[in-house]
């Protein structure tokens, strides 16, 4: 594994520090892209700059912008990667709706550009870059069948969807064009305790653990009837880095090969805690999408044959995880709370 080096956009995100820890372990020489702003959170990934046992830097991050093509090629220069994963892009599908433009140029665009400045730096270096591209289940949408494969038609129903089926198209392009080794992971829903508190899963287990402990009244939610295919993002990388080690590039869904709904995720969830979701969840009209997404149910028969990838960690074993590191979360926010030490929550009452 000596000599090879890995180059992340989206590090700071949860994909990202479980796919950093990945390589990290295997090897790589790691390095990131954040973008520059008056607070970068990295939070997920303070862990890994130095190697617990000698000190020496596992990680290192450049400031650059998918929406910057300048500062990808100064840093593909500088970093000199043998392997490039795309994660960044604005990942909630509610909120590409509000922001469709800059959903649009960061997921879309910004493959593109990143895609140009690889080429041409191949083209000047004589070396091969290998690309993964972090595509989505929702490029799907309205679904033509169930499950869902690689020949399945797209239908994206959000902003989010349609920059992510430009982004898939145009990583096939330069595959086919210029021959470049890159892959797209058309990877289905897949949480962690990681995931951002604002996407469904985590504004559950969250509120789960926060109620039990009297932090919070009530979670208002939209669709609680919409389904998908769940698995731990821990497993997912891993999958990423697969798709890289072959020798021909090729594209991949990536999922449980099994359906639950929102519904179902609350049920375990509460029920881990021994509360009935009933008694705690209002339905939200605020949080419906536009255009909703019924049910997604991926089919990764071929990720597991040719790549040899299983998933370790099962729906139920997955929501337990995530609730009982909220859990611990929700302790210390309670002994902070009853020390006079953290704000009021009279805000949060019905986040």
């Amino acid at each position: 594994m000596a000599g090879k080096v890995a180059l992340i956009t989206g590090i700071t995100g949860q994909d990202g520090s479980y796919l950093a820890e990945l390589l990290i372990d295997k090897g790589y020489d790691v390095h990131g892209i954040v973008r520059r702003a008056s607070t970068i959170n990295t939070s997920r990934i303070d862990h890994l700059y130095e190697d617990p046992h000698n000190g020496d830097v596992q990680l290192r991050l450049h400031y650059g912008d998918l929406g910057d093509a300048n500062s990808l090629r100064r840093i593909l220069s500088e970093v000199q990667p043998t392997e490039i994963y795309n994660l960044a892009a604005q990942s909630h599908v509610r909120v590409s709706f509000d922001m469709p433009l800059e959903t649009a140029d960061v997921g879309g665009m910004g493959t593109l550009r990143l895609l140009e400045a690889v080429r041409e730096y191949q083209v000047t270096t004589g070396t091969e870059v290998r690309l993964y591209q972090a595509s989505s289940s929702e490029m799907f949408g309205k679904v033509h069948e169930t499950p869902q494969r690689e020949t399945t038609p797209f239908h994206p129903r959000s902003p989010y969807g349609v920059a992510k089926v430009f982004s898939y198209w145009a990583i096939v392009n330069y595959r086919e064009s210029y021959g470049l080794h890159a892959s797209n992971g058309i990877l289905f829903n897949h949480e962690s305790p990681r995931r951002g508190e604002t996407f469904v899963t985590r504004k559950i287990t969250q509120a789960v653990a926060r109620i039990k402990h009297g932090l919070q009244d009530k979670l208002y939610l939209g669709n609680i009837d919409a389904k998908r295919d769940w698995g731990f993002a821990g497993d997912y990388v891993y999958a990423m880095w697969l798709m890289l080690q072959q020798d021909t590039a090729d594209d991949y869904v990536v999922a449980m090969n099994e359906t639950h709904s929102v519904r179902e995720f609350l049920e375990l969830a509460f029920g881990h805690v021994g509360l009935d979701y009933n008694e705690y969840v209002e339905i939200d009209p605020r949080y419906y999408r536009p255009a909703e997404v019924d049910l997604l149910l991926g089919d990764s028969s071929k990720a597991r044959k040719q790549l040899g990838w299983e998933p370790q960690v099962s729906f139920h074993d997955l929501v337990q995880m995530m609730v009982e590191t909220d859990l611990e979360q929700a302790v210390r926010e309670k002994a902070l709370e009853d020390a006079g030490l953290s704000p009021s929550i009279t805000n949060r009452k019905a986040a």
